[in-house]
């Protein structure tokens, strides 16, 4: 058994999600697990270097986390022969220029969702990766999310029939930094900075409903700002312009509907964060982000609308949870070591690549438009 190096280019890993799920329970995760496990029985060992523009942050997330390397130069990393990937997850805003840079430089890349904050330049990013030749991949978590495996699981088993409808909730009460600190930043609410709920959330909707249920044809999208005014991390208020909730209908293959509400202005009663509910001709299930429950078409309730007398049937009873088959490592991670497989020329085919990146800002882009004009967007076919 042998030790394979493999240099990682880390951009942008100072933010939120960039510490926490890409680095520490990522990539500082697989280096202090020995590394990813090859089938020839080497270990693919992860060598980062983080890069950013704040020195300081840097060394402290580096010597936190038992990283040896830092730089603020980001052109001397992207030449520096000895790192084959480039990572990405800083604004939205720059993603598209960063990815041109380190494609250029022969790397192969690898990024947060969107891949761009608008279409022209997402397919642009995924035909020059595609000319270039290197490998690409694009962020798409949630399909590694232990409640949408199961009900990946139940959707294969044919346990559901014939797929009628799919209907999702997300989202929680984002505070507006008076009363409570914002968790999430304050970026997200101004549309200058590349936020924006529908921009962040239809990029996930259209890989989840693509690889569960079908490809989405068209999209009715309804925004809001429902908040106006935040206060950003520093106490000053600011005009929050961006759309902080989305109202949206898709059309999918096989003549399946989609309802997916999309707010950072609610306040959770439900089973999670998440949760998505799929109606099928035998069958139902409802997934949120661990577990997922099914309902037979025999188990069924029967119901009559009765509004003057109090609700005889419990509803939550007639449902069986889908019990744990196999581990579920955090999904974050689990998809870098696919991608660092990929890299290392042991998985041949990759399927969330650049263009698949490009496929949910297609649909962003067209739910931007749909609210701006009122109406139904078509989906025409991408080709990278």
């Amino acid at each position: 058994m042998a030790e394979r190096r493999i240099g990682i280019i880390m951009h942008g890993v100072t933010g939120r999600m960039g510490t926490n799920q890409h680095l520490v329970r990522s990539i500082a995760a697989i280096r202090a697990d020995g590394g990813v496990p090859l089938a020839d029985g080497d270990r693919l060992m992860p060598d980062p270097i983080l890069v950013g523009r704040n020195r300081e942050k840097l060394e402290a997330l580096a010597k936190a986390h038992g990283i040896a390397r830092v730089s603020t130069d980001l052109d001397a990393a992207l030449a520096d022969p000895r790192d084959a990937v480039f990572f990405d997850a800083a604004t939205t805003r720059m993603r598209a220029g960063l990815l041109r840079k380190a494609i250029a430089a022969g790397k192969h890349v690898y990024c947060e969702k969107p891949s761009a904050d608008n279409l022209a330049d997402a397919l642009e990013v995924a035909r020059l990766a595609r000319r270039a030749g290197v490998k690409n991949g694009v962020v798409q978590d949630k399909l590694f999310l232990p409640g949408l495996r199961k009900l990946k699981l139940v959707i294969d088993s044919g346990f559901l029939g014939r797929i009628c409808a799919v209907k999702g909730e997300f989202g929680y009460w984002v505070f507006e930094g008076d009363l409570q600190p914002a968790q999430r930043p304050s970026w997200n609410y101004r549309k200058a900075e590349g936020g924006g709920i529908i921009l962040d959330m239809l990029c996930h909707w259209r890989y989840v409903l693509d690889n569960l249920f079908g490809e989405v044809r068209a999209v009715s999208c309804l925004g809001a700002t429902h908040i106006p005014e935040r206060v950003d991390e520093q106490g000053r208020r600011y005009r929050a312009d961006a759309d902080d909730a989305a109202y949206a209908t898709f059309e999918l293959a096989g003549g399946i509907v989609a309802q997916i509400n999309s707010s950072w202005v609610t306040r959770v009663r439900r089973d999670d964060l998440a949760v998505f509910q799929v109606d099928g001709t035998h069958g139902s299930a409802v997934a949120g982000l661990q577990k997922c429950w099914t309902q037979s078409r025999v188990n069924t309730p029967k119901p009559v609308w009765n509004p003057d007398v109090p609700q005889t049937i419990d509803f939550f009873a007639g449902w069986q949870e889908v019990p744990d088959t196999e581990a579920y490592p955090n999904g974050f991670r689990a998809q870098w070591e696919l991608f660092l497989r990929h890299v290392a020329g042991e998985v041949a085919e990759f399927p969330w690549d650049l263009l698949a990146g490009a496929k949910g800002v297609q649909l962003a882009e067209a739910g931007l438009q749909s609210w701006r004009e009122r109406r139904w967007i078509d989906l025409p076919r991408l080709e990278a």
